[in-house]
């Protein structure tokens, strides 16, 4: 097959500071040019894309790169692991002074009688003698 000149349109420009490669640019030998495309195979010629160099140079050179970059991205992985952790810890914090309030908040009904807690079963009843007599863990009633 040859060039058609449909490849034109996905022509790419030259990376400043990263090399062709490495910015996810390939190469079509039959149309002998460089496109951003993410196929295998040359939207033009159908001929297969070439994606990595093939001078040693810079075959060295992209997997530096690509070695950098891994390094790179499980740094940031490990950072926003640190900060997902310090998140849910202040949650549970949040979480554990909001029950705190809510069980002061239910020692008392709403006329604003207090409740206190049984001795036996330690839950909390505002007529604390009358539980008390009928308490299914008090000793003295079985």
């Amino acid at each position: 097959m040859t060039c058609k000149g449909i490849c034109v349109r996905y022509k790419a420009q030259k990376p400043v500071g990263t090399g062709r490669y490495a910015s996810g640019q390939r190469r079509c030998q039959i149309c002998e040019i460089f496109i951003k495309w993410e196929g295998l195979w040359c939207p033009c010629c159908g001929y297969r894309l070439r994606t990595k160099p093939r001078n040693l140079k810079y075959k060295a050179k992209l997997r530096a790169r690509v070695e950098a970059d891994s390094i790179e991205a499980e740094a940031k992985a490990v950072e926003v692991e640190s900060v997902a952790k310090t998140t849910k810890a202040k949650a549970k914090t949040t979480k554990a002074k909001a029950a705190k309030t809510t069980k002061a908040k239910a020692a008392k009904t709403t006329k604003g009688k207090e409740k206190t807690a049984c001795q036996y079963c330690s839950k909390p009843y505002v007529f604390i003698d009358k539980h008390q007599n009928k308490c299914k863990k008090n000793p003295d009633n079985e």
